[in-house]
Parts: C-alpha cells; sequence; structure tokens
C-alpha cells in the first residue's frame, strides 16, 4: 500500500514529537540534580531551542506553499499550485508528443521518396512492368550477374 506524502510528513512530525518529548523528560530528570543557576540557563537555552525550531517548521511551508517535497527527493505539485507551473510542469510531455509526431513525419516522407524512386526505376525501365513479377525473371536475373 503507497503512503502520500502528507501522511508521511505527519508520522515524521508525529516521531519528532514524540523524540523531542522523551529527550525533555530525560533532560528534566538529570536537571534535578543540577545547581539552580545551570538550570535555569539550560531552560532558558531550551526555550529559545524550541522557538527557532517553531519559527523555522512555520517558516518552511510559506517559502514553497505550492510544491510537497517528498522523502525521495522529488516534488509534488499541490492543490494551491499556480496555473502557470503546472503548465510549465506539462510543456515536457508536449514537446515529447511533438518530438514523436515529427519524426513520425519525417518517417512516412522518407518511405514515399523510397516508394517513389522504385516507381521512377520500373517506368523508366526498357523492361515491361509484368516482367518483374514472372517467376522466372529472378533466374534471368541471376544468370545475368557474373
Amino acid at each position: 500500500m503507497k503512503r502520500t506524502t502528507r501522511t508521511h510528513h505527519a508520522d515524521i512530525d508525529a516521531l519528532q514529537a514524540r523524540i523531542g518529548l522523551r529527550l525533555a523528560a530525560r533532560l528534566s530528570e538529570q536537571n534535578r540534580a543540577l545547581p539552580g543557576d545551570i538550570s535555569e540557563r539550560l531552560r532558558v537555552a531550551r526555550d529559545q531551542a524550541m522557538q527557532r525550531a517553531r519559527a523555522a517548521h512555520l517558516l518552511s511551508p510559506v517559502a514553497a506553499p505550492a510544491l510537497a517535497h517528498a522523502a525521495s527527493g522529488s516534488v509534488a505539485l499541490g492543490p494551491d499550485t499556480p496555473w502557470w507551473l503546472r503548465l510549465m510542469s506539462a510543456t515536457p510531455l508536449l514537446l515529447l508528443l511533438a518530438g514523436l509526431l515529427l519524426i513520425q513525419h519525417t518517417h512516412e516522407l522518407s518511405q514515399i521518396r523510397a516508394a517513389a524512386e522504385v516507381d521512377a526505376d520500373l517506368l523508366a525501365d526498357d523492361l515491361p512492368p509484368d516482367a518483374y513479377r514472372d517467376p522466372g525473371f529472378f533466374e534471368f536475373l541471376k544468370q545475368r550477374q557474373p
């Protein structure tokens, strides 16, 4: 079963929150054995670190609201993606389709030219076209070649 990116991010966020709570509990347990001034400095440092982490977490969705980063490093378009970005994401597919159509057209033209050369050679030859359908004609050609 394939997980969505949002579910995956929610799982990661929940795991990070649990780890953070465990670390905070362990630090609080060990904090009781420290002198008062050191424990107060540690509490202030933890509060500052939590404020920075919250600010960084709040700023990351604002930096790219239309893009959702997957765990594999790819980027997916979200529902609030601007129309021009969606159009630009379809451009490689349109270019590929145009290239395939150009290749098909070129191939058809080369086949038409080859068939036209064969027809021109048949019509310009001294033999009538019915001679080429004769089964004995291939034997005649084999005998003529040295």
